[in-house]
């Protein structure tokens, strides 16, 4: 006897999964904090905006 075809976009039942549902966490590392990441580029940008400030003022 021939295994019974599953139909497309349906998963097969699983065998022996013992396994339950949990909840994932988020991908953690430097992601869980971007506000670093912001406040580095806004650092930058005004450091850059300084440079050329003090450049038209003739420092």
């Amino acid at each position: 006897m021939s295994t019974p075809k599953v139909p497309p976009g349906e998963t097969p039942p699983a065998e022996g999964s013992t396994g339950s549902a949990h909840i994932e966490r988020a991908d953690g590392g430097p992601w869980e904090h971007p506000g670093v990441f912001v406040a580095l580029i806004i650092a930058g940008a005004c450091l850059v905006a300084a440079f050329f400030v003090a450049r038209i003022w003739g420092w």
